[in-house]
């Protein structure tokens, strides 16, 4: 008898309906922003989002009836049971402000003669209001529905109208909106109308008009290569003026495959970004005459489109693509490299031998000559700064820069003249690339340093090579430095520093602000970022405003402004979740973890880092889950998991999109040059502080050659240290990395304990104190106490009267622990033996047995686990805000 098996009953319970605090914080904004911040219409929309659009892969739609259709037909009811009069009015003063604003429904009023008496019956129902300027609607939603309950004559009738008012000096883009919004179908000469209309109010820094005037003249027009070319500059105005779902889906409309692809690079998967723009790239483009050159609005800002740097005009017609500020961009590329050379060598001249007299050679702040960066903001950049070791010999290399042991203040050489030109640039023989081309090329490179995929960005070098297109500013300089090229990196990267001029283009202007925070100069980087967002946002840019405001956060990490710099971080991650900029919000976030983890926040550290990672993984951002490594790794080392420490610092050398970045390795080469030293792993850290000493030495920066000194006294033993620790100390004196120079002391003043220098050792040690209390750092202050403590300094400075001197256990084990005792006392939490703790300290176990007993005896306990509970308590009190 066989006996039936019956399958367990289907699970079918529906699951839990989809809310909007249910949905990842980005979309969630979006979705608020689209439906007005009205949150009925946000409860109608959210179950009818797909899952692609509820996860933020897909745009959020755009249309009315798509975003609240409920809440929609309600208030086409209230309309429609208004009187017809009344109705007419509401349909004229809602043509006037949907979706383009005009101001004139006063002026129509006047001149047909309206009675605007039977308002009155719409103030009646609450649904508007007159006043001395117009109509003043219930809502958005409200304005929406009393233009569409019109008929299709009446719309068209009440455009004409208020067209034929618009008379006013500015307002011909107004006019020719309405003009177009009443035709009755396609028109050649409305299409050319409504461009040049969108062109104007494009330079007037009104770019959401811009938008509706190329989509609608999109709409009328006859020829679909055209209408692909319209679409495509609408949705540059869309991201442009930050409304990213828009643009998509205007991008998507034109089958404009490179310019998604554009779009990608700030919300989308970055390596398939890359891929469709190199795909582009190998495309060839369309002759000028023929109508191409349609990748040129690709990306556009709102700078001048007539102009480079140089002032010398750029005929888009010669350039084989339409106007913006992209055009000319590939034909001018290797000149560009070339001018920024020579330029560079102008200003600072080759260094006579060694015997001669010469004048100290003029630190590299970017004041280069004046030039134009085609190429759009990298999200990318300020992590690109140094990336991969170079060969191990290369003509034309500096001695010095070899030597991480040759003198800080020695000048440093010119460019060799074999280097001052690319292959690409010099092979005249070679065709000229497109403007296409190169403008695409620059995206994928852009692609490739966002995702740290080195195979990515020698694949981008290689085809740039084979078409001769050299990328031009910023981002050749990073190109470069990831092919550990530093002295054309660094020349590329001065000449684009050196745009930075007040009332310059914002793209520009943020290019600037990179390449400055790459050469060291932090001072100019965030007056240059600060420019950017003031003129983004005086030309209507929302998008570049946000990228500056990206960047300008790097400027005060850098210059130990911690909370001015959350400050600036947490209000651009806002206005980047809004605008669509979900890759840039993620880099934001792991930007956030660092400012969390240079305060001692741990759980809000954790949080951040957590987020960052998990987007990035996702969308192949190498750069962002890199960041958020780093700021772990930095919140380890402020609490001395020196082992934790190393080895996600050690990480951050794995390739692969979405995993690692050697840039941002490269950056924190000072922190794992110290967490490495405390576990012993020295091998690894002089290899890697010889690579950044090479950089420091190349772009002449005090901050960056301080920091080589500092790892050079950790990697010296002994009294050795104490020199380059003097030397490093002068150099921040020079440079503007003040939280850096506060860690200096703190390890000097360490150093100098170890040596008995207890006078020298207190006075640096009080220094990194009131450095760390000021910056707003704790657990970096309490760092500074414990050595003092050591030194037998009075613990008088200690906040909130610890109990080091009264019985008991103490709230915080940090104060009456020495600096030893705590380094020992946190080993033993992790889990390490005696004998595994003495060989990371050079000490004997037996030591290491007497450390210990004098920790249990001054915190009160008695065993291990205990020891892991009171430090766990304590770690978690100094995460909290």
């Amino acid at each position: 008898m066989v006996t039936p098996v019956n399958p367990p009953p289907l699970d079918r319970t529906p699951p839990p309906p989809r809310t909007l605090s249910s949905l990842p914080e980005g979309v969630r904004v979006r979705v608020l922003r689209a439906v007005h911040g009205d949150p009925r219409a946000a409860a109608d929309l959210v179950p009818l989002l797909t899952e692609r659009q509820a996860a933020g892969h897909d745009p959020l739609p755009t249309e009315p009836a798509e975003l609240a259709p409920a809440l929609l037909r309600t208030r086409r009811a209230e309309i429609q049971a208004l009187p017809d009069d009344t109705r007419l009015l509401l349909l004229l003063a809602a043509a006037d402000q949907y979706p383009v604003p005009t101001h004139a429904f006063l002026r129509a009023v006047t001149a047909v003669r309206l009675d605007t008496r039977p308002l009155e019956a719409a103030e009646a129902t609450g649904t508007a209001r007159a006043t001395t300027g117009g109509v003043v609607f219930r809502d958005a939603w409200t304005t929406i529905a009393a233009y569409e309950t019109g008929s299709p004559a009446d719309r068209r009738e009440v455009h004409r109208l208020l067209a034929r008012v618009l008379r006013g000096d500015g307002e011909a883009p107004g006019r020719s909106w309405h003009r177009g919004a009443g035709a009755l179908g396609p028109s050649a000469r409305l299409t050319a109308e409504l461009r040049a209309a969108a062109e104007q109010a494009r330079d007037a820094g009104r770019l959401p008009l811009a938008r509706a005037l190329a989509e609608h003249a999109a709409a009328l027009c006859l020829d679909p290569r055209e209408r692909s070319r319209l679409l495509a500059r609408a949705a540059v105005h869309a991201w442009q003026s930050g409304d990213g779902d828009r643009a998509r889906r205007l991008a998507a409309a034109g089958h404009d495959e490179a310019l998604t692809g554009v779009l990608a690079l700030r919300a989308g998967n970055a390596s398939e970004a890359f891929d469709a723009l190199l795909a582009a790239a190998r495309t060839p483009g369309e002759p000028a005459g023929a109508g191409g050159g349609q990748l040129a609005v690709v990306a556009q800002t709102s700078g001048d489109p007539e102009r480079n740097g140089d002032g010398l005009h750029v005929s888009p017609a010669s350039a084989g693509a339409p106007d913006g500020p992209d055009a000319g961009q590939g034909a001018t590329a290797a000149q560009e490299h070339a001018l920024a050379r020579a330029r560079a060598a102008a200003r600072w001249p080759s260094v006579p031998a060694p015997g001669t007299d010469s004048p100290e050679s003029a630190r590299p702040a970017a004041r280069a000559a004046s030039g134009r960066a085609a190429d759009l903001p990298s999200s990318s950049a300020v992590a690109a700064q140094v990336p991969a070791a170079p060969p191990a010999s290369r003509p034309g290399a500096s001695p010095r820069a070899a030597d991480p042991s040759a003198s800080a203040r020695t000048p440093r050489r010119s460019a060799s003249p074999r280097s001052a030109l690319s292959p690409a640039s010099a092979d005249t023989s070679r065709p000229s690339a497109s403007p296409r081309a190169a403008h695409l090329l620059t995206r994928a490179t852009e692609a490739a340093i966002y995702t740290g995929d080195l195979r990515r960005c020698r694949e981008a070098a290689q085809v740039a090579e084979a078409l001769g297109v050299v990328s031009p500013g910023t981002l050749g300089g990073l190109g470069a430095a990831f092919e550990g090229r530093y002295e054309d990196a660094r020349d590329l990267l001065m000449a684009a520093a050196g745009r930075c001029g007040p009332g310059g283009d914002p793209t520009v202007l943020l290019h600037a602000g990179i390449a400055a925070l790459l050469l060291g100069d932090h001072t100019l980087a965030a007056t240059a970022t600060l420019r950017a967002v003031t003129s983004a946002r005086a030309r209507g840019a929302t998008a570049t405003a946000v990228q500056a405001m990206e960047f300008r956060t790097y400027a005060d990490f850098w210059t130990g402004r911690p909370r001015a710099g959350e400050a600036a971080a947490t209000e651009a991650l806002a206005q980047a979740y809004a605008t669509g900029q979900d890759n840039g919000a993620c880099h934001l976030q792991a930007a956030l973890a660092m400012f969390a983890a240079i305060t001692g926040d741990a759980e809000l550290c954790r949080e951040r880092a957590a987020a960052a990672r998990s987007y990035a993984l996702g969308r192949g951002l190498g750069l962002p889950a890199a960041l958020a490594q780093w700021a772990l790794a930095f919140l380890d080392l402020g609490n001395g998991r020196f082992p934790a420490a190393a080895a996600r610092l050690r990480a951050l050398a794995g390739f692969g999109p979405g995993h690692g970045h050697r840039a941002i390795r490269h950056l924190a080469t000072p922190h794992y040059v110290e967490a490495a030293v405390r576990t012993g792993d020295t091998r690894v850290a002089r290899a890697a502080h010889t690579d950044y000493h090479r950089w420091a030495s190349a772009v002449d920066s005090p901050d960056d050659l301080a920091l080589s000194a500092r790892c050079r006294a950790l990697l010296a033993p002994g009294a050795e240290a104490v020199e380059h620790y003097r030397t490093a100390l002068d150099l921040h004196a020079r440079g503007t990395r003040d939280f850096e120079r506060a860690r200096t002391e703190l390890l000097f003043g360490a150093a100098l304990r170890r040596l008995r220098h207890r006078t020298e050792a207190r006075d640096r040690l009080h220094s990194a104190l009131a450095a760390f209390e000021q910056f707003g750092a704790p657990h970096c202050a309490e760092q500074a106490r414990a050595e003092l403590r050591a030194v037998g300094a009075p613990d008088a400075s200690a906040r909130g009267g610890s109990d080091a001197t009264s019985g008991g256990r103490a709230a915080d084990p940090a104060a009456r622990l020495t600096a030893q005792q705590l380094l020992i006392a946190r080993m033993a939490a992790d889990g390490a033996t005696n004998r595994e703790i003495a060989v990371r300290l050079a000490l004997s176990p037996r030591t290491i047995d007497h450390h210990l007993r004098g920790v249990f005896t001054r915190l009160g306990i008695r065993s291990r686990i205990e020891l892991v509970r009171l430090l766990g308590e304590a770690e978690r009190d100094r995460g909290r805000p």
